[in-house]
């Protein structure tokens, strides 16, 4: 039986008592939590190993909290619970950090196999490169930021940081979307348009100072997808 433990935060209290009910029959601990407010702190200081968030909430809402969450504990898994079905939703969640989402109504059944996957591949989180060489400076993964040799430093997402560490990490061939949605995004190539990669590669190129008509770092491979030109940096002290 799994001791592993879910924080739920979730306004309606029927909702909630369903998805806590089937938890616990499950094996698994749950806490809970009703307030966005309170849902955050509770996210933030409470040991858990998966947060189970709705977006619309009282007093703070999910996004609000999702950033939080990847701010002081960025490899927290995320589940997103919300009723909005359209795709910029899903999205927005999806780029600010979430692992995975399922849209309301669920079945308990659905909900189980997607906490169930979601805490079987968190663990293969790739953490070796911790530094990569870019054109100018280094990404430091393990501060989430880029440092220039002419002074400027910019701040890395989680999102981010975890693209860069899966192409790094796999310099030299090429990675395709489906790939990268499964390991980065960790859903199903079916769940998310492929333009999501896209965009997040052409902000990541512009964050890298990588010219997109010739790029050096992030490369295109037509047909195939995106490979990684660098190879990783020894590792910043």
């Amino acid at each position: 039986m799994s001791t592993k433990t879910i924080l739920t935060i979730e306004d309606d209290s029927a909702i909630r008592r369903g998805i806590v009910d089937a938890l616990r029959f499950s094996g698994y601990h749950v806490l809970e939590s009703g307030s966005g407010r309170v849902g955050r702190e509770m996210a933030v200081q409470q040991a858990c190993d998966l947060l189970l968030l709705d977006l619309v909430l009282p007093g703070c809402g999910g996004m609000e909290i999702l950033r939080t969450v990847r701010s002081v504990r960025p490899l927290l898994p995320v589940i997103i619970l919300t009723a909005r079905g359209e795709e910029a939703d899903r999205v927005e969640g999806l780029e600010a950090g979430a692992d995975d989402y399922v849209v309301k109504p669920f079945s308990v059944k659905e909900l189980l196999a997607r906490v169930e996957a979601v805490l079987r591949r968190s663990p293969q989180r790739p953490t070796d490169v911790q530094a990569v060489e870019v054109p100018g400076g280094v990404a430091d993964l393990a501060r989430r930021e880029l440092r220039f040799t002419d002074g400027e430093r910019l701040d890395l997402s989680e999102r981010e940081c975890e693209l860069v560490r899966y192409l790094a990490s796999h310099a030299g061939r090429a990675i395709s979307r489906d790939e990268l949605l499964v390991n980065v995004w960790r859903i199903s190539p079916d769940g998310l348009p492929t333009r999501t990669i896209d965009m997040q590669i052409a902000r990541l190129r512009e964050k890298l100072r990588d010219d997109p008509t010739q790029p050096r770092v992030l490369l295109t491979v037509r047909g195939k997808g995106y490979m990684f030109a660098q190879l990783p940096a020894e590792q910043s002290s």
